[in-house]
């Protein structure tokens, strides 16, 4: 268990009386300092102290005051003295649990780390104690009952948080002819989606944690049909829908050609895909900023068939109609 805060603080001012006295002495009589940490005088009281080195901010680091932009950065404190936000083998600073968080293999719920409850998650409270007088790490499990209130060092991760809540889906694709319908070869085919807020965009959605909140929005740039023949075609935007009234015209922004029919093709139909281009930016209220690139794609068939001659007896029969194939 960790020592009692109480018991804790009593060794700071022990701590601090001692390197006082120190201060005093000659150089030759002064411990030495431990590795990995410095002497840190007040100038008024003249009271030194030994401080964790990793503990110190530096000018344009991660754990400075002021961030890009003039954004106030969150600060890490362990019993009010600045206290390194991250460790590479302890994970990140709590300044509420006043330790190094880090998450682990759940216990059974009959555990008494769980204190009953059964919602929210255990965490491992990691912190080093001991300093010149013998250091070593204490561990204890604390429950907590959402996210904890750690320094996320890397805005990325929010940013990814917030674009799983998009719930972005595949794109709604229609065409003209449409699905049971059949085309003709060199006649214009009308390619479109359908647009709304999780399969088009835009769409903003956000992440975000005590102290740093990171915004997402998205939207589609482009869709890449490809059309089952070898070629894609490439929409800057959502297509236009086709109507009657349109006539036998090429869409003005999203449409397609064939040169031979789909006889040759499974079920005498080409296979069709449509795939949005998402990008996605994003900017954390400490001034970072980026952009991530997505894809969603959707399925479809066309059949393509040609103008069949019909042949008329002369005689007064009925109309033969020739059929190249059995599509």
């Amino acid at each position: 268990m960790l020592i009692p805060r109480a018991r804790f603080a009593a060794f700071t001012v022990l701590a601090a009386i001692i390197s006082g006295v120190c201060a005093m002495l000659p150089a030759a009589a002064t411990a030495p300092i431990p590795p990995g940490y410095v002497m840190q005088c007040d100038k008024t009281t003249h009271i030194c102290v030994l401080v964790a080195s990793s503990s110190i901010p530096v000018t344009g680091g991660k754990d400075t005051k002021t961030g890009s932009k003039g954004h106030q950065k969150r600060i890490c404190q362990f019993n009010g003295g600045a206290q390194a936000c991250t460790d590479p083998l302890l994970g990140n600073w709590s300044n509420s649990q006043q330790c190094y968080l880090q998450s682990m293999d759940q216990p059974p719920l009959s555990d008494p780390a769980w204190g009953g409850h059964t919602d929210g998650a255990i965490w491992a409270c990691v912190r080093e104690q001991g300093y010149n007088l013998g250091r070593h790490l204490v561990t204890k499990w604390v429950w907590l009952p959402g996210p904890p209130d750690t320094v996320v060092t890397d805005p990325l991760t929010l940013a990814y948080e917030a674009i799983a809540k998009m719930q972005l889906a595949k794109p709604q694709v229609r065409s003209a002819p449409g699905v049971g319908e059949v085309g003709l070869v060199n006649m214009p085919v009308w390619l479109w989606v359908e647009r709304s807020e999780s399969t088009y965009g835009p769409i903003t959605r956000f992440a975000e944690v005590p102290g740093l909140r990171v915004t997402a929005t998205g939207v589609v740039k482009a869709i890449d049909w490809k059309m089952g023949d070898g070629k894609t075609v490439r929409c800057e935007g959502a297509g236009t829908p086709y109507s009657k009234a349109k006539g036998i015209n090429d869409s003005p922004d999203c449409g397609y050609r064939y040169r031979k029919t789909s006889h040759s093709q499974p079920n005498c139909q080409y296979p069709v895909s449509a795939t949005a281009q998402w990008s996605i930016t994003w900017e954390s209220t400490l001034g970072d900023t980026g952009q991530i690139d997505m894809t969603q794609q959707a399925t479809t068939q066309l059949r393509i068939g040609e103008a069949v001659p019909v042949l008329v007896d002369p005689g007064g029969g009925q109309p033969t109609v020739e059929s190249p194939d059995n599509c």
